[in-house]
């Protein structure tokens, strides 16, 4: 019984710290913010390959657009709503095990010709690798658009 106490309370200690801080998150300069050096975020304005993620790409209006994105993300699960504007929406995340939080932004251009280019960036709150999760939920959200 003794030897369990430690294990029980490091394992409290870690899992509290498993959402992490809110980061500071939007668009500043028509950019989202940059990833961290970590490889647990995907940007689609990101200049370096290892975190760089094609953009959406939609051909009706922005309305239009953010209309789709807005049911596809209430169609998916542990999803909560943090900010919809006009231009820019945030999400977040939760894993089901270990209740990781991940920061989820779609930022709306001014449309440049027939296409609309949704950017997204996805982050995860804590740890180092994600073993590719923010990569795939985006290309999960992009092939139901």
């Amino acid at each position: 019984m003794n030897k369990q106490i430690p294990i029980i309370l490091v394992s409290l200690i870690m899992l509290t710290g498993c959402s992490g801080n809110i980061p500071n998150l939007g668009i500043n300069n028509d950019k989202l913010m940059p990833c961290p050096k970590t490889p647990n975020c995907v940007n689609s304005q990101a200049a370096d390959e290892k975190h760089y993620i094609q953009p959406i790409h939609f051909t009706r209006t922005q309305q239009e657009a953010q209309g789709r994105l807005l049911q596809i993300l209430e169609s998916e699960q542990r999803t909560k709503m943090l900010k919809i504007q006009d231009n820019y929406i945030r999400v977040e995340f939760t894993s089901v095990l270990f209740r990781f939080v991940d920061d989820v932004e779609f930022y709306f251009p001014e449309k440049q010709g027939d296409e609309m280019i949704i950017h997204v960036r996805s982050a995860s709150r804590v740890g180092y690798s994600d073993l590719g999760a923010n990569r795939k939920r985006i290309e999960q959200i992009r092939s139901k658009f």
